[in-house]
């Protein structure tokens, strides 16, 4: 148990911050609500109105998605192999291969469906 107390004095430190901060946020901050502070902010301009439902999203916002699920899980794995690539030797390197090979084929789909084009 004594390999976690510093994970726990760490844990309870960062849990102790956010709850006193939130207090005396509460304690010192001014207390004038009008209707212009409890609107929705959207940059200075007037917030539109959503549907009923929330509104749709469009193909491109998943193929967006998508694509940074795609190459955050390739730094993921591509990372570690980075950091033990001469103790893994050739078969570490084949199976790096055959991942990079998944991750092309994935980028390729991607770009044939539009995902890149920032219009």
């Amino acid at each position: 148990m004594e390999l976690y107390t510093p994970i726990l004095v760490l844990g309870g430190l960062a849990a102790a911050f956010g709850v006193v901060s939130l207090l005396a946020a509460q304690m010192a901050g001014p207390k004038r609500y009008n209707r212009a502070k409890l609107d929705a902010y959207e940059c200075g301009i007037d917030p539109t109105p959503q549907p009923a439902g929330g509104g749709r999203f469009t193909v491109k916002y998943y193929l967006t998605a998508m694509l940074f699920i795609v190459f955050d899980i390739e730094i993921i794995f591509l990372y570690p192999w980075a950091v033990h690539f001469d103790a893994l030797g050739w078969f570490g390197l084949f199976a790096m291969v055959l991942f990079l090979v998944n991750v092309s084929i994935a980028y390729a789909y991607e770009w044939r469906r539009g995902g890149l084009e920032w219009d």
